[in-house]
């Protein structure tokens, strides 16, 4: 019989990296680098960038942890859009153009992405509270959870979605924006 793993407490990390509490940051990376680093990776597209974004990022994890707010969302939240909002700076400031082939595109489609993570063993170890999500994406309007899987999954822009989607960038704006507030509702 295997024992539960302890439960990561990334509030408190956050809070002694504020405190200047060098073993929370160290912490911080052991639990989540690899997973971010996977973040990075699939909105850079490119390893050695990703690496940089991924250490870019625990420097201003370290340097901001005090500007984080409990009551705005949970601590692995912020980290991992701090790391998200920093990969796709860094695409922005490259101006790199992806051409992305038509097996390629065939393997972004949100649900594939979705239900490949559900019913397999996923690499990341997806905690056990995961199943919440896909419920909560799974009462959004399509077109909306399409929208949210892009952005934070795949990683694209807002004008990359809109784009791809055929639809005003005002729009996918306000459905992402709607999307999100229902899903913190339906979490919380």
């Amino acid at each position: 019989m295997t024992l539960p793993e302890p439960i990561f407490d990334y509030e408190a990390c956050l809070l002694a990296c504020a405190r200047g509490e060098q073993q929370a940051l160290v912490a911080l990376y052991a639990q989540e680098s690899a997973r971010l680093l996977g973040v990075a990776k699939r909105i850079a597209r490119d390893s050695a960038l990703a690496e940089d974004i991924v250490h870019d990022a625990f420097i201003k994890i370290w340097l901001r942890a005090s500007s984080f707010d409990p009551g705005r969302g949970s601590a692995r939240g912020w980290i991992f859009s701090l790391t998200r909002h920093m990969a796709l700076n860094a695409m922005r400031e490259t101006r790199l153009e992806i051409q992305v082939s038509e097996s390629s595109e065939l393997a972004l489609q949100p649900l594939a992405t979705l239900d490949g993570r559900h019913q397999t063993q996923d690499p990341l170890h997806w905690p056990d509270g995961c199943e919440r999500i896909y419920g909560c994406l799974e009462q959004l309007d399509p077109a909306r959870r399409t929208c949210i899987v892009h952005a934070y999954v795949d990683g694209y822009t807002h004008a990359e979605i809109a784009n791809k989607l055929d639809t005003p960038l005002g729009t996918v704006k306000a459905w992402i924006k709607r999307s999100l507030s229902a899903l913190r509702e339906c979490m919380g």
